[in-house]
């Protein structure tokens, strides 16, 4: 399978589910748990953030734990992190910026990469890269919904994944938006109930943005 057939399969399954929630954990069981509570709310792509010591153990034990997700690694810095995210059987990347060595490397393995940007000079750069879908973060105080419009008009070939500040009370406004493939977030994962173990109330969380998803694709 080509890097672009790749791309395109995950573009249509983010399409279909509009929203990756980030996970963050400090043990891999509980990644996994985090995981499973997740695809019973019905979101089936998951973005495991690079964000503690533990997190490339979290991101292995939960790609191979789960197999009905999509599992990817996100707050991926440089070189070496883009390797050690693909070893551990990360299915995309995701950065919190632009880095080419970042995305040289996902293509190298195979890999969709969503590169963070936040101006037009960003943008300019992902799209002479060859990208045509790129993480926009911080989204709420990097202009929001108005920015993307306006980056949107410039860039017609160019989709987002709006990240930072993203929550139920806007992501319809977000996914209202047409170059707007999917929204990321944290709060389908909220840390009090990470470490209370209520993986209901992230099921929870889970189902009520598929039907904010579903109810603005329709």
């Amino acid at each position: 399978m080509t890097n672009t057939a790749v791309d395109r399969h995950l573009e249509e399954r983010l399409e279909a589910v509009g929203v990756i929630p980030l996970v963050q954990a400090d043990a891999p069981d509980t990644a996994i748990a985090i995981g499973n509570a997740l695809l019973e709310g019905g979101l089936s792509i998951i973005e495991v953030v690079l964000r503690t010591d533990e997190a490339l153990r979290c991101l292995k034990a939960a790609s191979e734990a789960l197999p009905r997700a999509m599992v990817g690694a996100g707050t991926v810095l440089c070189r070496a992190q883009a390797e050690a995210a693909a070893a551990a059987g990360a299915k995309f990347i995701v950065s919190p910026g632009l880095d080419d060595e970042v995305v040289a490397t996902a293509r190298a393995h195979g890999l969709p990469v969503f590169p963070g940007v936040a101006t037009a000079s960003e943008v300019q750069h992902a799209f002479n890269l060859g990208l045509r879908i790129v993480k926009f973060f911080p989204a709420s105080v990097a202009g929001g919904t108005a920015m993307i419009k306006a980056l949107g008009s410039a860039f017609r070939e160019m989709r987002f994944m709006p990240t930072g500040g993203v929550s139920a009370s806007n992501l319809a406004d977000y996914l209202a938006l047409p170059s707007v493939v999917a929204c990321g977030g944290s709060w389908l994962t909220p840390a009090d109930a990470v470490a209370k173990g209520d993986y209901a109330r992230i099921s929870g969380l889970a189902s009520e943005a598929v039907e904010i998803a579903s109810s603005r694709r329709r």
